[in-house]
């Protein structure tokens, strides 16, 4: 069932898997075609350092970059940064420093940023920053091994080293924020947007 009623696809600048499932759940037509870009490089040479203007940064970036090679296609970016008392996470590159990530989140709260943007020709036709605010429970090093053992691979695709609609949910104590914001793409403001521009069945 689908209530997408553009001509053509959305187009979604992400090889997310997760983000991928909330567009398909929600009746979306889309067609994953990844940005290629240096994100750490355009974050650097922004100079900026506040975690939710550097998301909408990097979700603008590929919505542009993708839609430059699209003419006339809506092309959705987005991006998720991770701050703990003022320190941005990225992707871990490895276990070890997954493990190094989950020991000094364990005990905290952090802050989740979801940033999304829709670009088409050349121009940025909206953007959203939606947060959620992660208490993860205090674990030791045997918990935090037994976890990476079973998640595998999988810890190194997300910023934390978790999946929330994983195994990453057995990390947490309190969460508090909308759950598609936690899954990387703040859907409901996204909707609304797609329903005013009439892609969508109202």
């Amino acid at each position: 069932m689908t209530l997408w009623i553009a001509a053509e696809p959305l187009i979604l600048a992400s090889q997310s898997k997760s983000r991928q499932a909330l567009l398909q759940a929600a009746g979306i037509v889309y067609e994953a075609i990844p940005a290629d870009i240096d994100e750490r490089d355009i974050q650097a040479r922004s100079e900026l350092s506040d975690p939710s203007a550097i998301a909408a940064l990097l979700a603008r970036s590929k919505a542009a970059h993708v839609a430059a090679q699209r003419p006339g296609r809506y092309v959705l970016g987005a991006d998720q940064t991770l701050s703990l008392r003022g320190r941005l996470f990225s992707k871990p590159k490895g276990r070890a420093q997954a493990a190094d990530q989950l020991r000094e989140l364990a005990g905290g709260t952090h802050e989740l940023y979801s940033a999304l943007a829709v670009a088409k020709d050349g121009e940025i036709l909206f953007e959203d920053v939606s947060v959620a605010r992660m208490t993860m429970r205090p674990l030791s090093s045997e918990s935090i091994r037994t976890y990476l053992d079973a998640a595998g691979d999988a810890v190194t695709t997300s910023v934390g080293a978790y999946q929330l609609e994983g195994l990453g949910s057995h990390l947490f104590e309190r969460i508090e924020g909308d759950h598609f914001t936690i899954l990387g793409l703040p859907l409901l403001p996204l909707l609304a947007f797609l329903r005013h521009a009439r892609l969508v069945v109202e």
